[in-house]
């Protein structure tokens, strides 16, 4: 029997770890899970990662979530 996964947590550890990888202000490089990053669009997190960019581009409210699981998950 395969465990559920809570996709929420696997959003949440995405989130954090494109804040691993911030550069230029508000972008931070797309080579993530690809349902994860629809499912972080869908939520208003990052804008549209469909497209040539090789990073995303996060929106205000979703680079303060990202900096706030960023610490969270992997502050000491």
């Amino acid at each position: 029997m395969t465990p559920e996964i809570d996709t929420t947590k696997i959003d949440q550890a995405v989130l954090a770890l494109l804040y691993l990888t911030l550069h230029d202000g508000d972008r931070a490089w797309k080579s993530l899970d690809w349902d994860a990053m629809n499912r972080l669009h869908g939520q208003g997190l990052i804008h549209d990662p469909v497209g040539k960019a090789k990073s995303i581009v996060f929106t205000p409210p979703g680079k303060e979530q990202a900096e706030r699981l960023f610490f969270q998950l992997f502050g000491k």
